[in-house]
């Protein structure tokens, strides 16, 4: 089954919601990621023109992460209520990933087991950081040991933070440098702070071949022990227990310097959709294999399903 992981839904009522909370929805908007049927017929015919089976639909970087908790929690519930619509409408078509209302870790809790228990959600997403804390932050370990009790699937995509740097936001740098940089420096929080082996039953998808990652295995490896001594176990190892989807621009080097850095069965299929639509879409898929041959394949039809036992 060739399933999408990175995809994108977002519903005006849904767009309209968090920005009467205070998030910018400019960049996702009239893109054809909405639910009319227009939109939905269009987006199904690109599917079927690339093969591609099922998506599984996630809302970051629009994530319910507000420090008001009454307005994380509604956002949540009215995201994660949408998708199960959209799923029981078209479950050959959709998947969905839990919209989670952090920081607040009781509701976060509460909404986790709905999604999971009651709605059908095959694991939850969140971004890079929530709310300018990582992800390693011993403040979340709480939510760790709730994934890792119910071997649930995470999917990290990045926030649009810039990284908090204003050299990238100010600079016309927010998504195409600020999104990997992102993953990047988010990925390597999580191995250095042994995640990956402290709650081995995570399963854990990261966005974009893991930003820079593939590039810069090496020299964590060695550089970690002066400067990150209390790592559990070498990045290079720790990284080799996540999968990353293979959102890369369809730029052959990465996909290969990511699959030599962790395995060809480490990645699974992602498009990014609505910014990679149309020939962009197709193009998102067919690299798959022009890049890696016949692993390429296991790629795009088995890793996903496996992973979301799907």
């Amino acid at each position: 089954m060739r399933i999408d992981v990175h995809a994108h839904l977002w519903t005006d009522e849904y767009l309209d919601l968090v920005e009467r909370y205070g998030q910018d929805t400019s960049a996702h908007r009239g893109l054809g990621a909405g639910g009319s049927p227009d939109e939905l017929a269009a987006r199904f015919a690109l599917l079927d023109s690339a093969g591609v089976d099922r998506q599984v639909l996630s809302v970051p970087p629009r994530s319910p992460h507000f420090a008001d908790e009454h307005q994380a929690v509604e956002v949540a519930r009215f995201a994660n209520d949408q998708y199960a619509d959209f799923v029981r409408r078209y479950p050959d078509r959709f998947a969905a990933f839990a919209a989670l209302p952090l920081p607040h870790l009781d509701a976060t809790f509460k909404e986790l087991g709905r999604a999971l228990d009651e709605l059908g959600m095959v694991g939850a997403s969140v971004t890079t950081d929530v709310l300018g804390t990582p992800l390693a932050d011993a403040s979340l370990t709480p939510l760790w040991e709730e994934l890792d009790r119910r071997s649930a699937v995470l999917y990290i995509h990045p926030s649009g933070a810039a990284a908090q740097s204003p050299l990238i936001k100010d600079n016309h740098m927010l998504w195409m440098v600020g999104a990997p940089l992102e993953d990047t420096i988010a990925i390597t929080n999580l191995l250095l702070a042994g995640i990956p082996s402290r709650y081995p039953n995570v399963k854990i998808i990261t966005s974009h071949l893991g930003g820079a990652l593939p590039m810069l295995l090496q020299r964590l490896d060695d550089q970690y022990e002066w400067e990150a001594g209390g790592a559990p176990e070498k990045p290079s190892v720790a990284a080799r227990r996540l999968w990353y989807d293979t959102v890369g621009h369809s730029h052959r080097p990465a996909i290969r310097a990511a699959a030599e850095s962790f395995g060809s069965d480490r990645l699974v299929l992602g498009t990014d959709f609505p910014y990679e639509a149309g020939d962009l879409f197709l193009r998102a898929i067919a690299y798959v294999p022009e890049a890696l041959g016949a692993d390429g394949n296991n790629v795009l039809d088995h890793n996903a399903a496996e992973i979301l036992g799907l």
